[in-house]
């Protein structure tokens, strides 16, 4: 395949993207790769140099990782469930005029939620009031934007991008998008990036030495798909009420736990396929009389009493002793979750 992506994929995707989000970009702006994955890594590769910082939240997917590639400086904000776990521009702000990379996700993995329109404005701000100040020769401010989950919002949750909200932020984002997760297709390794020709120019002769082009049939495939807008809304209809069905009923069962006073907690699902949960049980002892010391201890006694698989916060870059988890529902039958909120009662109630 060509090094950028078939022209007919680059085309469909961009004509996809105008239509559905009103982001109207060239061919020479998108990039196509084997997923989201390899387009971060170029992102951060085209964009950051040794030692430069790099402004990102925890809990969030693989930051630390391609900050630790590019040995650049961490900047590291501790999200909290005040904000669903979304950083704000009043902590990014203390940051800014040191940084070279700001990296968000919206919907987030792994808290299933997002930002709200006021505080993605602010955050565009920022950056746009940061460059303002930067010298012509002296490196800019860039926006890495993950918008992988992008169609998968529930009720009222409305999704926000940086450019359709200040145009004055295009020349300094990156967004990166693929068919994987909306369109539960994790196989079919297809993703994109669009952003600022010079930036996809030098991502692309990153991703031409790596060999991470998206298979020649896939591409084909994608293009043919997503000229098919009817069968795609269709599609999506079901899948987005499936997901929120399973969400929602988890949640509902994590608020009744929560009542009858045991030790867990939820976040209302907003998006993607992911619900915030909290798990509160270090210090407390098994029937045994063993102590659950630690959040790892947590995640294995839930595992091994309620059979119920949930990757911890720290997973994603939180601090080791952090009580929330991620609860994916990829996987979840909707018949399964009565007894799956059952015997996580049980277990819970076991303890002491």
């Amino acid at each position: 395949p060509a090094a950028e992506g078939n022209l007919d994929l680059r085309e469909a995707i961009l004509s996809f993207l105008k239509d559905e989000e009103g982001l109207d970009y060239g061919t020479s702006e998108i990039l196509v790769a084997s997923g989201g994955r390899p387009l971060i890594y170029a992102a951060f590769r085209a964009i950051c140099d040794k030692g430069d910082n790099v402004i990102y939240a925890v809990p969030s997917w693989n930051n630390n990782h391609y900050t630790h590639f590019v040995e650049g400086g961490h900047i590291v904000i501790q999200a909290t469930a005040e904000n669903n776990f979304m950083p704000t521009a009043d902590d990014i702000k203390p940051y800014v005029k040191n940084a070279t990379l700001i990296s968000l996700c919206s919907p987030q993995n792994p808290t299933g939620t997002t930002f709200r329109k006021q505080q993605l404005e602010e955050i565009c701000d920022l950056i746009i009031e940061e460059n303002k100040k930067r010298s012509e020769g002296e490196k800019k401010l860039y926006l890495l934007f993950d918008q992988m989950y992008w169609h998968l919002t529930f009720g009222n949750i409305k999704h926000y991008d940086p450019v359709s909200l200040r145009k004055d932020i295009r020349p300094y984002t990156i967004y990166i998008d693929a068919v994987s997760k909306v369109f539960a297709a994790t196989g079919i390794r297809v993703g994109w990036s669009v952003g600022p020709a010079d930036i996809i120019s030098k991502m692309k002769a990153i991703l031409t030495h790596i060999g991470a082009w998206a298979p020649m049939a896939e591409q084909k495939a994608v293009a043919y798909f997503l000229g098919k807008r009817e069968s795609i809304k269709t599609f999506l209809s079901n899948f987005k009420k499936e997901i929120e069905e399973r969400l929602h009923r988890i949640y509902d069962g994590f608020v009744v736990l929560r009542n009858e006073g045991l030790p867990v907690d939820a976040i209302a699902p907003e998006a993607a396929i992911y619900l915030t949960i909290k798990i509160d049980l270090a210090g407390k002892k098994t029937i045994d009389g063993k102590t659950i010391d630690d959040q790892s201890e947590v995640t294995s006694y839930i595992l091994s009493e309620a059979g119920l698989a949930v990757v911890p916060f720290y997973a994603f870059g939180a601090d080791r002793n952090n009580p929330w988890y991620r609860l994916s529902v990829g996987t979840c039958k909707k018949e399964e979750i009565d007894e799956m909120i059952g015997k996580l009662r049980e277990a819970l109630k076991k303890l002491n």
